[in-house]
């Protein structure tokens, strides 16, 4: 029989194997378990909190261990980061149960030689006050380990954004992400969904800085919500929402979604625009193509057609439009408290990104009619994805303009670029650019 904590263990471990996804992978875990809802609230807690604040907790381990990291057996070192974490984060964990369940997950995991080991180290820590020693540490160092950032993006935010920032950042970077969800105002309001979703027994309030968005808490399983099946309401961050807001879709216009799948964007712009006009909503793959035509027909969105399409190649069967949304692949910085593994890259790994992005946005660039507006957008804070981007582009392409878009948004900067820091009860980290085709 299934237990949270062995079901939790073995998802860190498959995931550091496998670099696998988060979300993905805390799906397939659950399915076929015998797990109770209670449990598998409580997995998940332990698998995101100990993925999200594995750095912070090998520099505790490392304190209080007679071995090197590098020494403890991989098995043995995430049981420990789960006792750390339990003992650290979870005040709803008794300090006992923390340490006696440690050890009798090694021996579920019939790691024997550990037992003594993961039992004295858990202890000494109690014993000492859970006291962690920061001293000597170098500012961009101390938040790195404080927050559980790579050194390399500590430093890179601190650099581009101002120490202010940066610890924002971090900090939002942490802990449960809020869920914010589009209100589908071509069939409700956002009042009467509040009340419909609360006759559901989820908690849900109207967010009182933009219109058409609600935060919910305690949803149980989304999909089977009577308001979700029809079609009142889909997933989508605050920042998301603010992004197709920047774009301004209007009534009958022809809109294209260059990088669209699963298709939040796309949908929101089909409700800002009443349901007229037109959005041709694009992905590369097939399944992600029929991820947005479930998610259009469910909300009632005639207006959506989705295809495959390869962003870096132009495509001469696609119509000029009104406005493109250009939101380019990215590294993602701006969601890492959605998908903790993001941390644990290395920087090498986004060198190529801004090429890519480059490129995309070329290719988009050519479908904007004269007169036309071009939207560029990540989810990432870095200065070379988003504002060298933008700058590039507007130098090398002397037919668009720059233009501010107008957003009636408390913080949303007066400027053609923008820049959305997380908030940890608000939304991702998230960029615009925003163009006009004068020629």
């Amino acid at each position: 029989m299934a237990d949270a904590r062995t079901t939790a263990v073995k998802m860190l471990l498959k995931m550091e194997n496998d670099s696998s996804y988060s979300n993905i992978l805390l799906n397939s875990a659950f399915e076929g378990t015998d797990l109770s809802e209670r449990d598998k609230a409580f997995a998940a807690a332990l698998f995101y909190g100990v993925s999200e604040r594995k750095m912070t907790l090998d520099f505790i381990i490392a304190q209080y261990s007679r071995l090197p990291l590098e020494k403890i057996e991989p098995q043995a070192l995430a049981v420990l980061r789960m006792g750390i974490y339990q003992l650290m984060f979870m005040n709803s964990v008794p300090a006992s149960a923390a340490v006696n369940e440690s050890v009798k997950l090694c021996k579920k995991l019939k790691l024997f030689s550990a037992e003594g080991f993961v039992n004295a180290l858990l202890r000494n820590f109690l014993r000492n006050d859970k006291n962690v020693d920061y001293s000597g540490l170098e500012l961009p160092e101390r938040l790195s380990v404080e927050y559980s950032c790579p050194r390399w993006i500590a430093e890179k935010w601190i650099a581009e954004y101002g120490e202010e920032n940066a610890v924002k950042a971090m900090k939002a970077s942490l802990g449960a992400p809020p869920l914010y969800a589009r209100v589908n105002t071509t069939k409700i309001s956002d009042e009467d969904l509040v009340k419909m979703l609360k006759k559901e027994g989820v908690r849900a309030a109207v967010n009182p800085k933009l219109a058409g968005c609600i935060k919910l808490e305690k949803t149980g399983d989304i999909e089977q919500l009577d308001s979700f099946r029809q079609g009142f309401f889909h997933i989508q961050d605050v920042s998301s929402q603010l992004c197709c807001l920047t774009l301004k879709p209007i009534v009958n216009e022809t809109v294209l979604d260059i990088c669209a799948a699963p298709g939040g964007k796309t949908f929101t712009m089909a409700e800002i625009m009443g349901n007229n006009g037109k959005i041709i909503s694009m992905d590369m793959y097939e399944q992600r193509v029929e991820l947005i035509e479930q998610g259009a027909k469910r909300l009632g969105l005639r207006i959506v057609e989705a295809l495959e399409n390869n962003a870096v190649r132009f495509n001469e069967q696609l119509p000029k439009a009104d406005r493109v949304l250009c939101d380019a692949p990215c590294s993602g910085l701006g969601v890492i408290r959605r998908k903790p593994e993001i941390k644990y890259k290395q920087q090498s790994d986004f060198d190529e990104l801004p090429r890519l992005q480059k490129a995309i946005l070329d290719v988009s660039s050519r479908y904007v009619k004269v007169g036309g507006t071009l939207v560029y957008s990540t989810c990432t804070l870095s200065r070379a994805e988003n504002d060298d981007v933008a700058r590039d582009f507007a130098a090398s392409h002397p037919e668009f303009s720059p233009i501010v878009q107008p957003l009636a948004y408390e913080g949303a900067e007066n400027s053609p670029t923008r820049t959305f820091f997380p908030e940890e009860d608000g939304g991702d980290g998230f960029f615009t650019a925003s163009f006009r085709r004068i020629k």
